[in-house]
């Protein structure tokens, strides 16, 4: 079943150069696209942005992929955008590991005791790298009476 990342990206930060463009992940949902803009509606109309902090008024519009949110300042507009996003990994996540075999019953005759296996002999490293050869022991300018 598909996971979908519900997206909020809106600005922070105030004046001209001050602004900067932030995105956010709210929450997720698992399950069909309808779901999870339902979801995002939800969460839309609810929202509080970081900007304005006291707003006069707001309007939700409803986009292809989400929503856009206008919230009317005292000074000027702000806007907050929000998307549904169809999540294809995640590095953070713990790996799934594919459901192991049974385990063979044991032996009814009677216990066994595990042979240990020798260790293979790790790789000779070899000489160390030669890299700083060409790096004297004392640099060339120690010792100069004509520098400053």
């Amino acid at each position: 079943m598909p996971r979908w990342g519900l997206v909020v990206e809106q600005n922070l930060g105030f004046g001209r150069q001050g602004r900067m463009w932030s995105v956010g992940v709210i929450d997720h949902v698992e399950g069909s696209r309808e779901e999870a803009l339902a979801a995002l509606r939800v969460r839309a109309e609810r929202f509080e942005p970081v900007h304005p902090s006291n707003p006069k008024s707001r309007r939700l519009y409803q986009e292809a992929d989400g929503f856009l949110l206008v919230v009317e300042g005292v000074w000027q507009p702000w806007h907050c955008r929000f998307t549904v996003a169809e999540q294809l990994y995640d590095s953070a996540a713990p790996e799934r590991l594919e459901e192991e075999p049974p385990a063979a019953e044991p032996d009814p005759t009677g216990p066994t005791q595990a042979v240990p296996r020798p260790r293979e002999p790790e790789p000779d490293p070899g000489p160390p790298p030669a890299w700083d050869a060409e790096v004297p022991e004392v640099p060339s300018w120690l010792g100069r009476d004509d520098l400053p």
